[in-house]
């Protein structure tokens, strides 16, 4: 099992930037790529951003693109989210997770490995 533990949520006002952590422990694959999503209250839960295992190759939905910044560190198995210019539609609770393959995907489905969400809340 891998566990995925997120951090970093809080309050910020509109135009402010906020980092996101995900860290993974247990049972870690060779090589995993990381996602993450985002869910709005009575909604489903929509893709923010993706990254491969080497952090090459990151993919993001059309609404964060130019906004948000995926990364990870390897050596310390974590993934972060840098959010700038942050608007409050972008409040929802952000999940971090993993999936047992070299690439990312957008597709919530096809991820193993699950954090417990983090709330983020943009307002004045």
């Amino acid at each position: 099992q891998v566990q995925l533990v997120e951090s970093g949520g809080g309050l910020v006002q509109p135009g402010d930037s906020l980092r996101l952590s995900c860290a993974a422990s247990g049972h870690i694959p060779e090589r995993y790529a990381m996602a993450w999503f985002r869910q709005f209250p009575g909604k489903e839960r929509d893709f923010v951003a993706s990254i491969n295992w080497s952090g090459i190759n990151t993919y993001y939905a059309t609404s964060v693109k130019g906004r948000f910044t995926v990364s990870r560190d390897n050596a310390k198995n974590t993934v972060y989210l840098l959010m700038s210019s942050l608007k409050p539609e972008d409040t929802a609770v952000y999940y971090c997770a993993a999936r047992t393959t070299w690439r990312g995907s957008e597709r919530i489905n096809e991820y193993d490995y699950w954090g417990q969400g983090t709330q983020v809340t943009v307002s004045s």
